[in-house]
């Protein structure tokens, strides 16, 4: 028994009649793409439906897979209290999946459930579902799963890990991918327009409309935030279910009449095939590039990398390697480095001033400190070391300023103070366009309130980066 059918669908609750109100007919086309998929799963009658919503319990390193042995809800958040849902669980699959998460080293099971009531990205394919079903769903038992912020090849992971998962309990099953697309691909969308929402649009229908999953590794992390979508870590768990197989694609729709994108796709196994097998190409092309990477990078980077590698891995000494700078052995200065993972922040630890006997062991600790006791996350795991690059800020002498006119973001950080509270924000931040926003948010990471008086600071960095394109 394996993967029956995967369907990539929205879940707009205004496709609902009850909650469109006459609304729902500017989505014709979804609507009657969603009869047609959903009638595709009736007619496969499988044992256990797995729907993916990106709107259920979303953890940043853990994939919950809701637990109990029904769930229940409504859609009176839409003004339709009336429409009700009911589901039963597929109980022995998820033990299941469980079990194999922990023996294939994968962060995902049913602990932590926050709310058990059913999601919005639930509800409206179950309500496609419903309609396709004729209302009785008999036997069959489903499983709900969030998203992550996880890295895309563990999303891949997972879809692998629910196939294994089919494949031992010899069921039949059928994937639901729910996700809408870019959330700004109009003026009128909800969070304004943004050239990569179409942009996203456009290509990640080319790319489910062939059946291309590779390709779904090649989004850029900003990318997808800069589109606002909600979808693409479902569209690669559903691309994981059919890992290593052919797979017949139907592209049934795409459109967004309320600043929205919606796109609609079918999925059925035809046959296996070892040229399909996207998890391994995708491993060895992130191992050419990090081989790439761990060639050009400098020493700076090198001795950051090496030294958080060397506490996690627990290797017994860290060599400081060739190629450093004779005075960061003899002079002392306050060093910040930052980690990223996916183009997102991943741990930054540092200090205004020097707490070591010089540069390189400021640049250690400061490493070692960013991967293992930055609260705002959790500690960096063996495997994510490989997915991690790195940015060494080694900061000059502060000076004392008096007006905003002696800032400049690109080429000056800024330190804040008032009283004991003192925070520093380093320049040259992505998120940072103005000296105003850029001493505004300094004083929020200080606990001093925006109109009060506080002493600044500037100071110039040395800046030692991972290469990004190797």
């Amino acid at each position: 028994m394996s993967v029956e059918i995967g369907i990539m669908v929205p879940h707009p609750p205004i496709s609902i009649p009850a909650v469109g109100r006459g609304d729902e007919k500017k989505m014709s086309q979804t609507s009657k793409s969603y009869q047609k998929v959903t009638r595709m799963v009736a007619e496969k009658r499988p044992d256990t439906i797995v729907i993916l919503s990106p709107h259920s319990i979303l953890y940043f390193d853990y994939f919950h897979i809701s637990p109990g042995e029904e769930a229940h809800g409504d859609l009176s958040d839409f003004q339709a209290g009336d429409i009700q849902f009911h589901i039963k669980y597929d109980t022995e699959m998820v033990r299941e999946m469980e079990k194999l998460a922990q023996i294939n080293g994968l962060a995902a099971g049913s602990m932590g459930e926050k709310e058990a009531k059913l999601d919005h990205g639930t509800m409206v394919p179950l309500w496609f579902l419903q309609e396709a079903y004729r209302g009785n769903f008999g036997a069959t038992r489903f499983i709900r799963i969030g998203l992550s912020a996880q890295s895309f090849l563990e999303h891949y992971r997972l879809g692998m890990l629910i196939k294994q998962a089919t494949a031992s309990l010899g069921r039949r099953v059928a994937i639901v991918a729910s996700g809408d697309l870019s959330h700004r691909i109009q003026e009128n969308s909800p969070y304004g327009f943004h050239a990569d929402g179409p942009a996203y649009d456009k290509k990640v229908m080319e790319v489910m409309g062939k059946g291309d999953f590779g390709t779904l590794f090649d989004f850029k992390e900003k990318f997808c935030e800069n589109a606002a979508e909600c979808g693409h870590r479902a569209f690669l768990i559903l691309a994981g279910c059919f890992d290593g197989m052919n797979v017949q694609v139907e592209k049934y729709s795409y459109e967004g009449p309320f600043g929205i994108g919606y796109g609609v796709c079918a999925y059925t196994p035809k046959g296996k095939s070892a040229r399909r097998c996207f998890l391994e190409i995708q491993k060895e092309i992130m191992e050419k590039t990090l081989q790439q990477r761990k060639a050009k990078e400098d020493p700076i980077v090198r001795l950051a990398r090496q030294a958080l590698e060397s506490l996690i891995l627990k290797e017994e000494k860290l060599v400081v390697p060739d190629g450093i700078p004779e005075t960061f052995l003899q002079e002392k200065a306050g060093v910040f480095v930052s980690l990223y993972k996916n183009e997102r922040l991943r741990g930054c630890v540092g200090s205004i001033e020097p707490t070591a006997s010089n540069i390189v062991e400021e640049i250690i600790r400061s490493a070692q400190s960013a991967g293992t006791r930055d609260t705002r996350f959790m500690p960096v795991q063996p495997n994510e070391l490989d997915e991690l690059t790195y940015r060494v800020d080694i900061l000059s002498e502060p000076e004392d300023i008096q007006t905003h006119a002696e800032l400049d973001v690109q080429k000056y950080g800024v330190i804040v103070s008032r009283g004991f509270k003192k925070a520093l924000l380093l320049p040259e931040l992505e998120e940072v366009h103005t000296v105003e926003q850029q001493v505004s948010l300094a004083k929020e990471k200080a606990g001093i309130a925006e109109k009060e008086r506080v002493k600044m600071q500037r100071f110039t960095v040395q800046r030692y980066q991972s290469c990004e394109n190797p």
